[in-house]
């Protein structure tokens, strides 16, 4: 029996279950981490309303405060504003650990980029929400933005429910779009049919327009949710994967080791 356990876990698991565990609590470390911060950062609504209300009239000073015409537009339509809201609960959590779960145990070889990518942006990420608190448009009804996501699921996204989990004042940057970029563009090099390439490909404009419509965050969240993705894919490159060329660089024929 036990001879036959280890023949299953050596085709399942690439690596053994020491190396799952030791994945998992990584993510787990930074998942703590935003709890800490989250922790951070309350009390600070006065300046996370200040700081949302400072982009706005950013953006209007660029003519680019196309937000509440997009949420306008969406909201026109109940199936599209229905599946950016489901898109919108579902991305972040659901859709990101099952491409990572896939990741792992199909494309090993290339989940340790991948992974250091993802442990540099919330890193990042967490001290943007801790130096930049900043309110989402959904709180700036008077704008003309309302909360599709509540009026979705039925549940207040302020209630004390959710936000043990969510962080409410995490506007900067949209770690949505970050983690859609730091999945969606590697996994369309390491899929092999070109219709999940194009999926994967588009996979970050989808989101990015899922959290403007949804009224979560604002197009500048986005680009500096992007800006976040691109400068953690530089630094796993540049400096990690050198560092352990072995495992940590990016290949989606070699196969990996753990780390």
């Amino acid at each position: 029996m036990v001879a036959r356990l280890r023949q299953f876990e050596a085709r399942v698991l690439p690596h053994g279950v020491l190396d799952v565990v030791r994945q998992v609590a990584l993510f787990a470390a930074a998942y703590y981490a935003y709890r800490f911060v989250r922790g951070a950062v309350d009390g600070k609504a006065a300046e996370a309303f200040a700081n949302g209300r400072e982009l706005i009239s950013l953006e209007r000073t660029l003519n680019l405060f196309f937000e509440p015409a997009v949420q306008a537009w969406a909201s026109g339509q109940a199936w599209l504003i229905d599946f950016a809201s489901w898109m919108y609960v579902n991305s972040h959590f659901s859709i990101t650990l099952g491409a990572l779960v896939f990741i792992y145990l199909f494309h090993n070889s290339s989940f340790y980029f991948i992974r250091n990518m993802f442990m540099v942006a919330m890193g990042l990420a967490l001290v943007g929400y801790v130096l930049y608190p900043t309110a989402p448009p959904r709180f700036f009804p008077e704008w003309g933005f309302t909360d599709s996501v509540s009026e979705f699921t039925g549940i207040p996204q302020d209630s004390v429910a959710v936000n043990a989990l969510f962080n409410p004042f995490a506007a900067v940057p949209s770690m949505h779009v970050a983690f859609a970029l730091m999945l969606g563009w590697p996994l369309a090099r390491l899929v092999k049919r070109r219709a999940f390439k194009v999926v994967w490909f588009l996979y970050p404009f989808l989101v990015t327009f899922v959290v403007v419509a949804t009224g979560n965050h604002f197009w500048m969240d986005a680009f500096l949710g992007a800006l976040v993705a691109g400068v953690s894919a530089y630094v796993a490159q540049a400096f990690l994967a050198r560092a352990r060329p072995g495992v940590w660089a990016f290949s989606p024929v070699r196969a990996g080791a753990p780390a």
